[in-house]
């Protein structure tokens, strides 16, 4: 049985027992998380796609960390012209969550 979910702006497939980075949710480390946002559910040989969402779909889920990722470079330069350069550094925030169930 797996799920696709959508949060952050993104869309994940989930299956209960797996663990998922997703875009900073704001709750506490060991609390529990609802996405209401269900795409699409399969269950043995039966597929249920929304139109968008599906009704009455929720996916649950324990928030394992709250955390920030590795830090990335972004170098911007001009080239031949005023010498221009410019470097900045960004980290993206996430929570780390493992998906208990998956209900209709």
């Amino acid at each position: 049985m797996y799920a696709v979910i959508e949060t952050g702006g993104k869309q994940y497939r989930v299956s209960p027992g797996d663990t998922i980075r997703v875009e900073k949710i704001e709750v506490d480390t060991g609390g529990a998380v609802e996405f209401d946002k269900v795409l699409m559910v399969t269950s043995d040989s039966i597929v249920s796609v929304g139109t968008p969402l599906i009704d009455g779909a929720v996916v649950r889920g324990k928030v394992l960390e709250q955390g920030r990722g590795k830090k990335i470079i972004v170098f911007k330069y001009k080239n031949k012209s005023k010498q221009s350069r410019r470097t900045q550094g960004h980290r993206q925030s996430f929570t780390s969550v493992k998906i208990d169930s998956i209900d209709l």
